[in-house]
């Protein structure tokens, strides 16, 4: 009977969290999708093949980041509220730089491949900005949009191991494609 009530509420936790993700899948989508989004895929060639390893790496890199938090949280070690802890500074400070070094990786790896194939590609220093640019935003939008959302839920009885992985693939694809079209932007306007 109790692993029955724990299904229940497994699923009861999951499920709203669940619609979110696919709506912002859609938005996503249809961001990516965008005449603009197009047009920078075509000005900066080589975008569509970091594409799926930046979203990736998203999930990957701040995952981590929330499985730490809910361990924290779990055996009272974080409190829920933002405060200056050591702990969670120190994690958000390593998933910070993770995050920003894996996105200038990804534009570096992906310039040599196109470079290797012999294919067309943009610029060393387009593709690293670019990244730059929407990495540094993405990973500001995640740290604090994870960590409010995590608090939250668990202030309000919420298993926080419930909810991290739709929260992170949720904001990872919606910011992750808004800010790298804001880059494709900004890179547009400066080379």
């Amino acid at each position: 009977m109790e692993a029955r009530q724990t299904a229940w509420r497994i699923y009861r936790e999951s499920l709203p969290i669940l619609v979110v993700s696919l709506a912002g899948g859609i938005f996503a989508g249809s961001v990516l999708g965008s005449e603009g989004m197009t047009n920078g895929f075509e000005r900066f060639p080589g975008m569509l093949l970091l594409l799926p390893a930046f979203l990736a790496t998203r999930g990957n890199v701040y995952g981590a980041l929330g499985a730490r938090i809910s361990s924290g949280l779990h055996q009272g070690m974080i409190d829920p509220e933002f405060s200056w802890d050591r702990r969670l500074i120190n994690a958000i400070a390593a998933s910070f730089i993770n995050g920003i070094s894996v996105s200038i990786f990804i534009a570096v790896l992906s310039w040599g491949i196109m470079q290797v194939l012999g294919r067309e590609s943009a610029r060393l220093v387009e593709l690293i900005s670019i990244m730059l640019v929407s990495g540094v935003l993405t990973s500001t939008t995640l740290i604090f949009g994870l960590l409010a959302l995590v608090f939250t839920g668990y202030k309000y009885g919420l298993d926080p191991d419930n909810l991290i992985g739709p929260i992170v693939t949720t904001l990872g694809d919606v910011f992750g494609v808004v800010f790298l079209f804001t880059a494709l932007t900004v890179a547009g306007v400066l080379f």
